[in-house]
């Protein structure tokens, strides 16, 4: 994003984590399909989006893609895997994953019953071969950035479904070495496609991530003031992005603060922002 890139120092890192916070609405989504569609330019190919809300309302990234830059996002089909002929220019997954199959409400335990939660963690671990393979393939053909969507507001982070999946990404997918990655999908099967593999190793180093959390909290005052506990998501990210309204006389505007950003100096403005069919814009 112009403007905001300078802000960063450059830009953001490959083989480091983003968070952006911000409530439902504020552009985060936007910022996110942003960042993806620049990998076209940058790494010669878009970046992949992993969304895994469980709300009713469609987080719409295929649309804001489409009228954002014309770019066609192909859902990643749920299929099971199949080693042979993986790596064949057909067999080829597309950009964007939903993981969840079925919205509603949101999950995390305090909200739902003993046997709807049981539920959930069944279903979570059926999507974990699903979730490596739409990784994993894209990496293997070229992607290097990833954006992960649908982390909902949640009491204590132990009881969401979403962070226990994103916990999963990031530690055994995200920053895995390539050919660990590849064990855990092939399985049995690896050793017969051990070169195919080699031959399309790929350094997890190179891969930048960013994650969008859905807020309680809609002022950037409030963003801002939120304390950072030791070991929390937000404490270990490198970058942390808050999106939050902020006022204005007697109107309220868009403000985008940058908390933290390892590695580079970053200003300590406030930077309004408006949305508009090219996406989030610095004033």
């Amino acid at each position: 994003m112009p403007g905001l890139d300078e802000q960063l120092g450059g830009g953001l890192l490959p083989g480091t984590l983003t968070v952006v916070v911000g409530a439902s609405g504020i552009g985060k989504t936007q910022l996110g399909i942003q960042f993806a569609h620049a990998g076209s330019e940058a790494e010669g190919r878009p970046g992949i989006v992993f969304d895994m809300s469980a709300r009713v309302d469609s987080q719409s990234h295929a649309d804001y893609a489409q009228r954002m830059f014309g770019w066609q996002m192909t859902p990643h089909a749920h299929r099971r895997f199949e080693a042979a002929g993986y790596f064949q220019p057909d067999r080829a997954g597309g950009d964007y994953l939903h993981v969840f199959d079925h919205n509603g409400r949101r999950v995390t335990q305090s909200e739902l019953s003993f046997d709807a939660w049981h539920d959930w963690q069944v279903e979570l671990a059926a999507k974990l071969e699903t979730t490596i393979d739409f990784f994993y393939g894209n990496f293997v053909r070229g992607a290097r950035r990833a954006v992960i969507d649908g982390i909902e507001p949640a009491a204590r982070p132990n009881e969401s479904i979403q962070l226990e999946l994103f916990e999963y990404v990031y530690h055994q997918i995200l920053r895995k070495d390539a050919a660990w990655v590849a064990r855990d999908l092939f399985r049995q099967s690896y050793r017969q496609h051990a070169e195919q593999i080699q031959q399309r190793a790929y350094a997890c180093e190179q891969v930048a991530a960013v994650l969008l959390v859905t807020s309680h909290e809609a002022m950037l005052d409030a963003l801002i003031e939120r304390p950072l506990a030791d070991g929390d998501l937000l404490a270990v990210a490198n970058t942390l992005i808050y999106m939050g309204k902020i006022r204005d006389g007697s109107t309220m505007a868009r403000g985008l603060f940058i908390a933290k950003h390892r590695g580079s100096a970053c200003s300590d403005d406030i930077l309004r922002y408006r949305i508009d069919d090219s996406g989030v814009r610095l004033d």
